[in-house]
Formats: structure tokens, sequence, C-alpha cells
């Protein structure tokens, strides 16, 4: 992973940075989906799921954060492909199920939501204490690079065209105020192959395009 070779200009229009030239690492890698057997297997599971966020939303926000999810599935290493009826009996799920199975929570409120995928900066320690987990797992960690990581969450409507980054394994609402260090996250890109170009969405205060990298 090479921040420094993002090329960026300036679109006058916007103000958002426009990705010219892109060899990040993760650029080709599609957003986690998981699968469904087209059976009851994984439509019990999937019901479970729904029926699960409802019981523990109760009476608050819609836009509330599912924090239930990584509770009860802590992050951790995950084989992929991935069924619902798989992922409902795993003990822990990686960034790409939790992103998956919010996005379907979220949309069940009625609330809009697209994949978002993160780049963020650790340290060298912490990424070699991860892989070294995924490789216990015999879990392809393919997301790891250096002290730089892929991740997956939710860019979650509020109103309009403003938006909120949920964080789906830690269970927060991650800060549009980055300041570097520990965790920073370094770009972001969301994909919605329905969307019009150019399109962005507005996330405390930046513009985000859509469908390509932004650095933050």
């Amino acid at each position: 992973m090479y921040l420094a070779e993002v090329e960026t200009r300036a679109v006058q229009a916007t103000e958002v940075p426009e990705v010219t030239s892109c060899t990040v690492k993760w650029d080709s890698w599609p957003a986690s989906t998981i699968s469904h057997h087209g059976q009851a297997c994984c439509e019990i599971a999937r019901e479970w799921m729904l029926a699960n966020d409802f019981s523990q939303l109760g009476d608050a926000a819609a836009l509330t954060g599912p924090r239930w999810l990584p509770k009860k599935y802590p992050w951790g290493p995950s084989p992929w492909p991935m069924h619902w009826c798989e992922a409902v009996g795993r003990k822990k799920l990686d960034c790409g199920a939790h992103q998956a199975i919010s996005q379907e929570l979220f949309t069940a409120r009625g609330v809009q939501s697209r994949p978002a995928q993160f780049v963020q900066q650790f340290s060298e320690e912490a990424t070699r204490h991860w892989g070294h987990k995924w490789g216990e797992d015999q879990v392809p960690a393919g997301w790891i690079d250096g002290d730089v990581i892929y991740h997956e969450g939710c860019a979650v409507t509020v109103e309009g065209d403003e938006i909120k980054l949920w964080d789906a394994s830690a269970g927060w609402w991650i800060d549009p105020q980055q300041s570097g260090g520990y965790g920073a996250l370094l770009s972001v890109r969301i994909l919605d192959p329905s969307a019009e170009a150019p399109q962005t969405l507005s996330w405390g205060g930046r513009q985000l395009a859509l469908n390509r990298w932004n650095t933050v």
C-alpha cells in the first residue's frame, strides 16, 4: 500500500480530490457480501439477525449503530465465501461480515446505507499480531500491508447527501476530524454502482466522491 503514489487533482466544481491514478493494493477489491443458499437454512439465519436487531434497537432511533453485532460476534478471522447460515453460527466475524450484515440491518430499518472501504494506519507490531492470528486460522491476510490495513464499514445517510461512517467492527461512528496517529483513516471509498458520476456525499464538512478513493 503506497498512498504517496495516489495521484489526485482538484475538481473545481466540487473541490473533491479525484483519483486519476491509483496503485492502492485494494483498488480492485469489491465490498464483502454474504451469500444465500436460496434455502431455509440461510433465510432463517438472516431473519434471526434482523429480528435480533429489532429487539436490541427497541425505542432507539433507526440511525443508532448496531453495537450488539460486534459484541456478539467479536472481530476476528473469517473464511470466505460465507453464507448466512454459516455467519450466524460463527464465534467471530471479520470486518467484511460485520459490514455486510450491518448493511442488511440498516436497510431493514428503512435507513439508506452504502458499503464503505477504508485504509487505516496502525503500527507494524499490531499488524504482525493480526497477521499471526489470521495465519493460525489459515485465513489469508491480504488486508494487511506493512502498517496499513484494508477495512470495511458503512456509509449511512443522515439526511440529503449527508452521511456518517459506521465502523461495524469497532461499533462506533468514525470521527471526520482526523488528526493522524494510531488507527487514523487515510483513505475512504464509498461504493454505489447505481450512482451517476460525478456524485459526492458530505461527511463532517468533507466532500467524498462516490466509487473512488478519497484521501482524508
